[in-house]
């Protein structure tokens, strides 16, 4: 057995990789800190019902789980940071107003989450509790776009949708769970033969907007006019509608281009209002996610209105143009007192000064300096190589 193997879907990050999706960590964290946002750190591990999300399957199959061996119970590595931070601010800050939390760590998940994806994600976000107006969607979805152009990624494409359009729909109607569950499984992806048969046994009106719901996407004026024609006014439609109106106008100057998907269900059974994806062309998946999800605090006690979302480091490093570290100075190893001051002055000013304890100028490319510290007329001298 070759003991160097790793398991499949997990990957190393080797020294290129590693520092800059450090770098990338470091803007994300101070960007949303010049925000008013307040950094956790939650575990890694936790009981595995704290960290599975109600009436979530999906969220129970992607995560790792094994027995605690001091207390006998079922611990679960976490699959999303989400839930935790709901925790924190359910439980340990317990504020009454407006808390603005973020994050940076590794999720594991049992099965990659789309083409070319590891397994292991290192997963940042934002999450604003406490408010539950337009307001804060907004906030939430600028600073993600802001996020994105701060660490290099442009010309991304922002698609909008709304749970409550759906479930608008199908709360009307009194569906029972097993039928809401399989339209919902069609609308997400989008099998209109499967959804002409779920909707055969509603009634004509409600069966048509359900029929309709895969073709709304787009451009978002288009779509919203074709929804406002084809949709029913049913409680929470318009508002859904109107909701997305007023948000699609305000983002238009921060992306290439908004679309409006109102069958992009994604995290439905948590999510409760506006959900939002970023794309861009050199990622077959979204590469930012995010939504309202004001019922989640209720697993914890305290339902909280609230509003995030989320990137990994990982999948956005793949999206940015090679870049080598600045390359370093090379100094000789010998005890003198004026080189090593000569090596504190230069990693003071913020140079990269490598001690080449080998002395092999065969191997001295390995160090990457293209620089090196030669003593010259009694002086310490940083000449090119």
């Amino acid at each position: 057995m070759q003991n160097w193997l790793l398991p499949e879907y997990i990957q190393d990050m080797l020294p290129d990789e590693a520092w800059r999706v450090e770098q990338m960590r470091a803007q994300f964290l101070e960007l949303l800190r010049r925000h008013g946002y307040q950094l956790v750190v939650p575990p890694l591990l936790e009981y595995s019902e704290s960290l599975l999300i109600d009436d979530s399957a999906d969220m129970d199959l992607r995560s790792f789980k094994l027995v605690d061996q001091l207390s006998g119970r079922t611990l679960a590595l976490r699959a999303d940071i989400t839930p935790q931070v709901a925790r924190i601010d359910a439980h340990l800050l317990n504020r009454q107003g407006v808390a603005r939390l973020c994050y940076a760590g590794s999720v594991l998940h049992t099965q990659p989450a789309g083409l070319m994806r590891t397994r292991e994600l290192l997963q940042i976000g934002a999450e604003l509790y406490g408010h539950s107006g337009l307001e804060s969607d907004l906030e939430i979805q600028q600073l993600m776009l802001q996020s994105l152009a701060l660490l290099g990624i442009n010309d991304v494409h922002l698609d909008l949708g709304h749970v409550g359009v759906f479930r608008a729909l199908v709360s009307h109607a009194g569906l029972d769970r097993e039928l809401e569950g399989e339209l919902f499984t069609a609308l997400q992806s989008k099998d209109r033969a499967a959804l002409q048969s779920l909707a055969q046994v509603l009634d004509a009106t409600l069966r048509n907007a359900l029929l309709a719901l895969p073709a709304l996407y787009g451009n978002c004026a288009e779509v919203l006019a074709r929804a406002r024609q084809v949709l029913p006014e049913y409680a929470g439609m318009t508002a859904a509608l109107d909701d997305l109106q007023s948000i699609s106008g305000k983002l238009q100057p921060l992306v290439s281009s908004v679309g409006i998907d109102l069958a992009d269900l994604r995290g439905y059974h948590y999510h409760s209002g506006m959900v939002f994806a970023a794309y861009h062309a050199g990622s077959h998946d979204a590469i930012a996610l995010g939504g309202r999800y004001d019922d989640l605090g209720k697993s914890f006690g305290r339902a909280r209105a609230a509003t995030g979302f989320s990137m990994d480091l990982r999948q956005l490093y793949r999206l940015l143009p090679p870049q080598t570290g600045k390359p370093g100075v090379c100094a000789p190893h010998l005890d003198a007192a004026a080189l090593r001051d000569k090596i504190a002055q230069l990693r003071a000013s913020g140079e990269t000064v490598v001690v080449d304890l080998l002395g092999d100028a065969a191997l001295r490319r390995e160090l990457q300096c293209d620089r090196e510290l030669v003593l010259r007329d009694g002086v310490w001298q940083v000449v090119g190589l």
